[in-house]
C-alpha cells in the first residue's frame, strides 16, 4: 500500500469516525429533544388537568351560588309575604281592648235601662279607641267647621251663598275627617259658604 492509498484509508476512518460522532451527537441530540417534548408534554398534561380541576371546581360554586341565590329569594318572597299577611298584627291587637269594651257595653245594655249610663260607657270606648289610633298608630281626627275651605283637606258636598262672608268658609261639617302621620286619609265632607255675589 502506498503512502498516499494510506494516507486516504487514514482520512476515510477519519471520516467515518466524525461520522459516527456526528451520528451519535445526532441521536443524543434526538434523544434529548424527544425527552424535552416528553416533559413538556407531562407538563402541558398537568396543566390541562389543573385547568379542568379549576373549572370544576369553578362550576361546582357557580351551581352553590345559584341555589343560594334562588334560597335567598325564597326567603325574602316569604318574609315580604309574611310582612304583608301580618303587617297590621300590632294594630289590631291595639283595637281587642276597645272591642271587648264594646262587648261589654252592649251586655251592660242589655242588663241596664239606664241610657245616660250606657251613654258614658259608649263615649269612654270611643275615647279609648281614638287615644290609641292617635297615640299608637299617628292618627288624627279633624273638624274644620269654621275654618276657611281648604280643597286639600275637604270635600265640599254642598254650596251655599252666604251674607258677611269674604271667603268660602266651612258651614257645616258632615263627616269628620281623618290625617295618617300629617296625610289625609279622608277629607272632610263639609257645607261650604260663599261669599254672596261671587
Amino acid at each position: 500500500m502506498t503512502k498516499k492509498n494510506k494516507r486516504r484509508g487514514n482520512m476515510e476512518e477519519e471520516e467515518k469516525k466524525e461520522a459516527e460522532e456526528l451520528s451519535e451527537e445526532v441521536k443524543e441530540t434526538k434523544a434529548v429533544e424527544a425527552e424535552d417534548k416528553a416533559d413538556e408534554a407531562v407538563a402541558l398534561s398537568e396543566r390541562v388537568k389543573e385547568l379542568e380541576d379549576k373549572v370544576a371546581e369553578l362550576n361546582d360554586r357557580i351551581l352553590r351560588d345559584a341555589a343560594e341565590t334562588e334560597n335567598y329569594k325564597k326567603r325574602l318572597r316569604q318574609d315580604k309575604e309574611n310582612a304583608v299577611k301580618y303587617a297590621n298584627e300590632s294594630l289590631i291587637r291595639d283595637l281587642l281592648d276597645p272591642l271587648d269594651n264594646f262587648s261589654r257595653a252592649i251586655e251592660a245594655a242589655d242588663k241596664s235601662q239606664d241610657v245616660e249610663t250606657i251613654k258614658k260607657g259608649v263615649e269612654m270606648v270611643e275615647n279609648q279607641l281614638k287615644t290609641i289610633l292617635s297615640t299608637n298608630w299617628g292618627l288624627e281626627q279633624f273638624s274644620p267647621e269654621g275654618e276657611d275651605f281648604d280643597p286639600s283637606e275637604m270635600e265640599a258636598c254642598m254650596v251655599r251663598e252666604e251674607e258677611g262672608l269674604d271667603k268660602e268658609k266651612v258651614l257645616q261639617v258632615f263627616m269628620k275627617g281623618y290625617k295618617l302621620h300629617g296625610k289625609v286619609l279622608r277629607s272632610a265632607k263639609v257645607v261650604v259658604g260663599k261669599p254672596k255675589g261671587n
